[in-house]
């Protein structure tokens, strides 16, 4: 018997449309303002940018009475402007905050000169939205001191600009050397230039040679611009010192600090590291502003120095050349090779000038050093030791170099007779990592092992001398300093020689100062709140103690000023 197929019956459920047959229902009005809200109205964003760009254009075309009353009468009824149709103006201009602060709050001040103020060059590019902008002085106690009556109050954004930056001069005056030059010194270098050879234009013709912002007019003053400092005797006791303001606290380095030097007679400090840039600083106690700087593509600075007559900065990396920057013109040699030594001069990264100013010396390979004429950079001499040298130290005047190889070994070297005068063992070095000479009486020897032996010139050498010791093969040193565990990498003597500072930088805060001719460590600083960081380079300023510029791996540069 053959089985009855069922039909289906009326309550059956119905399918649902396939997922992409459906349709969207259609948005009411309340969804389509929300949004506008949240994701913002592309088609009124469109429309008015079409509205508004015939009279932004009219707006910066025309003079100033113009372009006032494109501001202030765009705002009446009835006149027309960008700002008739309230649908083309943003969110933000549709609402204020009244706050309630009195008479003149509903009045915007506007700035009359904006750009260029006080005959300075005028912006290389304006902001449009700070027309725009409305911003409150009297509802913000910072901002109080910014008004200039007692019923000011909203300012629009360049206005507020302008009070922003003539407050900050009140408080931090422009310095000389950085105001731009008068009409008639402008025309006094014309007048000068003029009568030359040769022309500008001339030299800037490659356009691919480095060059950098000149300080010709800060260098050529005849303005006293460093403090004297302050003369005497410091005590073995305690160290008067106190911290100043960061020589970079404005415009870092991006990497840590390698190079660390004081200009000779002003107010400038350089600072370069393998960021490749090199940084002058003006130091002015209060915000140490930046003075200039340059950047040389593809080589990290391991060393820098201004030359003795201030004019010249020196420097190299890991490189078959270094540079030198011509200060008062900008212009920047490359020197690529020490003609006749190539070999043995593989990388210039490691270089001392004298500090007469007369010779260069460059550290080489297999216990070569490479000395030049400063001046024309030419090949003087070469001094060869046993050995791998680790460290060179110029004598006071110039005459004379100690030498130090890894193995603790030693030589002095007479540039003058091409010689070596002497050779001699730091007294239980086996590891010698660096030299200083401070003065014409001092010698300080640091070591793997953080010792660092001071040796006197007068004593330690033997001789017919009261209290000397030792012999000139084998002198003794004065005192052993111990209280460093890791490696010495910084010797530094102040001017004067009172001050020796050692430091290393395998231990945050590794750092002390020892007092000379005592030989004592000083005990009141640095202490545990001093931010030392991890020291690599210290430097001091001037021809006696006084400023002292500290820098670490974090890429700051400490200040302090040491007093009697």
């Amino acid at each position: 018997m053959a089985k009855k197929s069922r039909k289906p019956t009326t309550a059956a459920v119905r399918e649902r449309p396939p997922k992409e047959d459906r349709t969207p229902l259609p948005k009411d009005d309340a969804e389509l303002e929300l949004e506008k809200l949240v994701f913002g109205d592309l088609s009124g964003f469109q429309q008015s940018l079409r509205e508004n760009a015939g009279a932004l254009e009219k707006y910066y075309s025309s003079d100033d009475d113009e372009g006032d009353d494109v501001v202030e009468g765009g705002a009446e009824e009835g006149v027309g402007g960008p700002r008739e149709d309230l649908a083309a103006l943003a969110d933000d201009e549709l609402f204020f905050t009244d706050a309630g602060l009195g008479p003149g709050a509903g009045t915007i001040a506007t700035a009359g000169i904006v750009d260029g103020e006080g005959g300075g060059a005028a912006a290389a590019w304006v902001d449009s939205d700070d027309e725009r902008l409305t911003i409150s002085l009297a509802s913000v106690n910072q901002r109080r001191k910014l008004r200039e009556t007692e019923v000011d109050d909203f300012v629009n954004g360049h206005e507020y600009s302008r009070r922003l930056r003539r407050q900050f001069e009140r408080v931090y005056p422009v310095p000389d050397w950085a105001r731009p030059p008068s009409p008639e010194h402008k025309r006094r270098r014309r007048d000068s230039s003029s009568s030359s050879s040769g022309s500008d234009m001339d030299i800037d013709d490659d356009s691919t040679a480095l060059t950098a912002p000149p300080l010709s007019d800060f260098l050529q003053s005849t303005h006293n611009w460093t403090r004297p400092a302050a003369s005497g005797k410091l005590k073995p006791e305690a160290l008067n010192i106190a911290r100043l303001t960061d020589v970079n606290h404005t415009g870092g380095s991006q990497s840590g600090i390698n190079a660390l030097h004081f200009h000779p007679s002003h107010p400038l400090v350089l600072s370069s590291g393998f960021d490749s840039t090199l940084r002058l600083h003006h130091i002015d106690g209060k915000v140490n502003p930046p003075a200039t700087s340059l950047h040389i593509r593809r080589t990290p600075i391991n060393s820098a120095w201004f030359h003795p007559d201030g004019k010249r900065v020196f420097a190299s990396g890991r490189r078959r050349y270094f540079h030198v920057w011509d200060l008062e013109s900008g212009a920047v040699e490359k020197v690529t090779r020490v003609y006749g030594h190539q070999e043995e001069q593989k990388s210039m990264e490691r270089f001392k000038l004298s500090p007469d100013g007369r010779f260069m010396a460059i550290l080489g390979s297999k216990g070569r050093v490479n000395i030049l004429d400063a001046k024309t950079l030419q090949w003087v001499a070469l001094a060869a030791v046993e050995g791998r040298v680790q460290d060179v130290s110029w004598y006071h005047d110039g005459s004379g170099l100690t030498i130090a190889n890894k193995g603790g070994e030693l030589w002095e070297y007479d540039v003058a007779a091409r010689a070596f005068t002497a050779r001699w063992r730091d007294e239980g070095g086996f590891a010698t990592t660096v030299v200083a000479n401070g003065g014409s009486r001092w010698v300080a020897v640091g070591s793997q092992s953080g010792i660092v032996n001071i040796y006197d010139r007068k004593l330690s050498f033997g001789g017919n001398a009261v209290g000397a010791v030792g012999t000139p093969e084998g002198p003794k040193p004065m005192r052993a300093m111990e209280q460093l565990v890791t490696a010495i990498s910084v010797l530094e003597f102040s001017p004067d020689a009172q001050v020796l500072c050692m430091a290393s930088r395998g231990k945050k805060d590794a750092l002390r100062m020892i007092h000379l001719p005592s030989c004592t460590v000083y005990k009141n600083w640095p202490t545990s709140k001093t931010p030392l960081g991890k020291v690599t380079v210290v430097a001091f300023a001037g021809k006696e103690t006084g400023m002292v510029a500290i820098g670490n791996e974090a890429g700051n540069v400490r200040l302090f000023e040491i007093k009697p």
